[in-house]
């Protein structure tokens, strides 16, 4: 009998779905799921199962998510950064290009083109769309993730003058940056230096509505800006005006919509960053694989509002709860184990924000009433009793 149901929404690849053996039952008709699996799927207005313990999203964005209110319930939420960042450099390598060269305009203009003398017309007509070399150019690379490392070593790789800036950059994406990629100190630094920007950025507070009138002025006449983060980073009203200055010579966005539509120098793509079939196996492969780890062994990867936690080794009895940050927590939950005779081999506990995860493995049985015990601490939100952990090698 399956020890765990998956719901699915929209169509993940089945080279996903195929990590998950015979003790699941997947579709996506699930009415008590363990878990969910989707890509762009709205939630917001869906109700959450009591039974739900995670939602994985085959993408990086988490918009579609209510995550506050998973929060609240104990449901972990996991994206799949890194894994579609091949496909989304690769857009923004060839939006540099079209940026400059006015490469779909003058398609646009041949394929229009009649009658018997094409050749003569486009000899005539071409000098119309010439634009410049990105070679020897500067680059300004606003967000250094998975995505932005690579968009910086493929355009220094091509020639650019490159200029990078996250005061949050990691130790792993600063281990793969190129070391001829120059730390900008500011954004005011990179502003005046590049010919190109292109954003890398998630979508917070601090960063919606960054590409404003402000930070245009700053910026080099004629200066091109790619956005394939999220649309809401610019501020459309501000890039309208910016273009019929000439201020911005050309605005690459991968998010069109009725603003955009009316601007002039504009090149729209459909948002399809991501859209490769390489892109969606690897986000779909990604997603399942975490899904799986944390619903046989409460290991958590890549979760967007709980820490990553992992604890190795093989448990007949492992306890995983998920709270509040509170303190004394820990306190509590050894205090029940210990007068309940019950010894703690291994623990790991972590927070993100407000939230927090712990993981016990216990050497006895748990009997019911400690389990209970523990549900009655306040700040305790889901806990799970998990028996026979084995780590295992996924395909």
């Amino acid at each position: 009998m399956p020890l765990f149901s998956i719901q699915t929404y929209n169509q993940i690849a089945k080279v996903g779905l195929h990590i998950f053996d015979s003790n699941y039952t997947i579709s996506d008709q699930e009415s008590l799921p363990d878990a969910i699996l989707l890509r762009s799927q709205r939630l917001h207005e869906l109700p959450l199962p009591a039974s739900l313990l995670c939602i994985a999203r085959a993408g990086a964005g988490v918009n579609n998510i209510p995550v506050e209110r998973c929060s609240e319930n104990g449901i972990v939420v996991f994206n799949t950064p890194g894994a579609n960042a091949n496909a989304v450099k690769e857009l923004a390598i060839t939006a540099l290009l079209l940026s400059s060269r006015k490469i779909v305009a003058g398609i646009e203009w041949a394929n229009s083109l009649s009658g018997t003398d094409i050749e003569k017309q486009v000899e005539s007509g071409k000098a119309q769309f010439s634009g410049p070399e990105i070679y020897g150019k500067k680059l300004g690379v606003l967000g250094l993730g998975a995505i932005g490392v690579m968009v910086a070593n493929a355009a220094e790789s091509l020639g650019m003058k490159v200029y990078g800036y996250d005061p949050y950059i990691s130790i792993d994406a600063a281990w793969g940056l190129s070391r001829n990629v120059k730390k900008a100190k500011d954004l005011y630094s990179l502003y005046e230096k590049c010919d190109y920007i292109t954003l890398h950025l998630p979508s917070t507070p601090e960063t919606i509505g960054m590409i404003n009138a402000e930070a245009m002025r700053q910026m080099k006449d004629g200066v091109r800006i790619i956005n394939l983060s999220r649309g809401e980073m610019v501020n459309d009203e501000d890039m309208k005006a910016a273009l019929h200055l000439g201020k911005v010579g050309c605005y690459v966005t991968d998010f069109p919509n009725a603003q955009t539509a009316e601007m002039q120098n504009v090149m729209s793509i459909p948002h399809l960053g991501a859209s490769t079939p390489e892109s969606e196996d690897n986000c779909a492969v990604m997603a399942a694989r975490q899904t799986r780890e944390f619903l046989e062994n409460g290991n958590i990867m890549n979760a967007v509002n709980y820490p990553n936690c992992e604890l190795p080794g093989v448990a007949s009895n492992r306890l995983t709860i998920t709270h509040k940050n509170m303190p004394n927590m820990l306190g509590q939950i050894s205090k029940i184990l210990a007068d309940a005779q019950m010894n703690i081999l291994n623990m790991i506990n972590k927070s993100k924000g407000a939230n927090a995860y712990t993981m016990m493995d216990i050497e006895n049985e748990l009997p019911e009433k400690v389990l209970q015990q523990i549900d009655q601490i306040e700040g305790v939100i889901k806990r799970r009793h998990l028996r026979g952990v084995v780590p295992h090698s996924l395909p």
